[in-house]
């Protein structure tokens, strides 16, 4: 067993991103999910990784399907109204078949946060919050230690399938504080990024 310390599931985010790989994270503020972005901010310069504070959601999911669209492992984080913002590139992201990861952390439903749970955001991510019949890959953590194992997964996932993934916390979820033992996690490997943009005499990553 690797070092286990107590974290909220919004820092669990960060973990299990770092530990698949992510190498850029844009991001804007929006509670509950503001920790994820914190955490960004502080882990990933240091390691020569990218974070950018994008200027609205609109900006993050877009910067998102640039990185995609090159072929780098990169993510975006987000809450409730957030979500409802990116949902046109969300489209996108599907129809241009780009890998990449999103974590929506909700707030209670409906509407932009009640005190009441209708569903929240469900029907959204799992039936395609944007135009067109698409299907998002959804997995849904029930504790801190599964957000930072699901984040691994998703970058998997969207790496086999060529397509977005959502890892689907709220604000339980994401502000609960409990035991976490971050890991790199095994899978089997990926096919190669023949498909990503590089430019003219640009080495593939």
């Amino acid at each position: 067993m690797g070092e286990r310390f107590l974290a909220i599931g919004n820092e669990a985010v960060g973990w299990g991103a770092f530990h698949a790989d992510c190498k850029a994270f844009f991001g804007y503020p929006i509670t509950p999910q503001n920790e994820v972005a914190e955490w960004f901010a502080l882990k990933f310069p240091p390691e020569g990784r990218v974070f950018f504070q994008a200027p609205s959601e609109t900006s993050a999911i877009n910067l998102l399907f640039g990185a995609g669209a090159c072929g780098v492992w990169a993510m975006t984080s987000t809450s409730s109204p957030g979500w409802s913002l990116m949902q046109e590139t969300m489209s996108h992201l599907s129809n241009a078949e780009l890998p990449c990861v999103i974590v929506l952390v909700q707030r209670g439903g409906p509407g932009q946060g009640t005190t009441r749970h209708g569903q929240m955001d469900y029907l959204s991510v799992t039936k395609g919050g944007g135009h067109g019949g698409y299907k998002n890959i959804v997995l849904a953590p029930a504790s801190v230690q599964e957000t930072h194992d699901l984040m691994q997964l998703a970058f998997h996932l969207a790496g086999k399938y060529r397509n977005p993934a959502i890892v689907l916390s709220d604000a339980v979820i994401g502000l609960t504080m409990e035991w976490l033992e971050p890991r790199s996690l095994e899978f089997e490997p990926l096919p190669e990024k023949d498909w990503a943009i590089r430019g003219l005499g640009l080495p593939r990553i």
